[in-house]
């Protein structure tokens, strides 16, 4: 079976997305940027605050989906400025450092809203 996550994001509909989708045992979390609770850029300059935001989302979508932090076996993040790494690894780090999923950090050299400075893809594997 397949079940869809929606977050409420302005971009699912018009790019035909899910925030999370599961089947199975697995789930996928989509790119999650910093979008604040009101609809506005979260933290506009503050990628550690950016980061926090952005990682709230997917564990939302994580827990939606039937699954928790701890089922987290692999993160991607997306960076505009990789100089800035260590405040976002700071945030991933409070979420994860007992967890330790496989985790890469990139730099791109923009993503959809410039004020972004980083999104972050996750994803998770349910065991019996």
């Amino acid at each position: 079976m397949r079940k869809n996550i929606s977050s409420g994001s302005p971009y699912e509909e018009p790019i035909g997305f899910s925030r999370a989708v599961r089947i199975g045992n697995r789930v996928c979390v989509s790119g999650t940027a910093p979008i604040a609770k009101d609809g506005s850029v979260e933290s506009p300059g503050n990628v550690y605050l950016q980061t926090k935001r952005c990682l709230e989302i997917i564990k939302h979508a994580i827990e939606e989906a039937g699954a928790s932090l701890t089922d987290v076996i692999r993160t991607r993040v997306y960076l505009t400025n990789a100089e800035i790494w260590e405040e976002a690894a700071k945030a991933h780090g409070e979420y994860f450092s007992s967890i330790k999923p496989a985790c890469t950090f990139v730099e791109v050299s923009r993503l959809i809203d410039p004020r972004w400075l980083v999104e972050i893809e996750a994803e998770c594997q349910l065991y019996p």
